[in-house]
């Protein structure tokens, strides 16, 4: 029975490390995105397409709405405070949003699900 018990124990060990090496070793695509737009090309698209822009915050509006920048203008963008997902962004801080477009007759916003900092691989 200790035998039994030995062998168990030691198969046991030995997939848990297995199992953690694999988890480890995971990874994935780290290179730039090919599905960045721009501001500027917002305009064309329709309301509730997802979305992915890079540029910089550089100003709060209050409730929860910024300013958004990237060089071909800017959008109002609208982030819940549990979408930052921890980080402290200021407006020299280049990010990534993702989110979807929200038209309201003329005015277009980016109601936004993810901000993350962008790959300075990706400048």
């Amino acid at each position: 029975m200790k035998k039994f018990t030995l062998a168990a124990l030691m198969a046991a060990t030995a997939i848990s490390f297995s199992a953690a090496a694999y988890a480890a070793n995971q990874g994935g695509y780290t290179g730039p995105a090919t599905n960045i737009i721009t501001v500027e090309q917002i305009q064309g698209l329709n309301d509730d397409t997802f979305v992915i822009l890079q540029g910089n915050i550089t100003q709060a509006l209050g409730d929860e709405m910024y300013v958004f920048s990237d060089g071909t203008g800017s959008v109002n963008i609208e982030i819940d405070d549990d979408d930052w997902n921890g980080l402290n962004v200021g407006p020299d801080d280049l990010v990534v949003i993702k989110g979807e477009i929200d038209k309201n007759g003329n005015v277009t916003e980016i109601e936004v699900d993810e901000v993350m900092m962008a790959n300075p691989a990706q400048n």
